[in-house]
């Protein structure tokens, strides 16, 4: 039974790691939205290619049209906050358990 407890805290942390890096991208995205940035620079073209498709189902999810102002970012890095809180969480508590028998 080591090996799925091993396996399953392997997963976690990088599944933590992952959700880390594209909260950090998240951010640095909703930044450069603010600043008018180049189109054909790389990193912005990577940034929204990556970050654009999950802004967009959430935009179609819960459009928000007299506002004016895009609240995807910050539902976006609200799930993700859950997600690192109770999935990473979840499987590093079932890891343990696992071991322990």
């Amino acid at each position: 039974m080591f090996v799925v407890a091993n396996f399953l805290s392997a997963f976690a942390g990088v599944l933590d790691i992952v959700l880390e890096i594209y909260m950090y991208i998240v951010i640095v995205s909703a930044l450069i939205s603010w600043v008018n940035p180049d189109p054909y620079n790389p990193i912005v073209r990577f940034l929204y290619s990556v970050t654009e498709p999950v802004f967009s189902w959430v935009r179609r999810i819960l459009p928000f049209p007299a506002m004016g102002i895009d609240f995807s970012p910050i539902i976006v890095l609200l799930v993700i906050f859950f997600l690192r809180q109770f999935l990473v969480r979840t499987l590093l508590q079932i890891a343990g358990s696992v071991a322990a028998q």
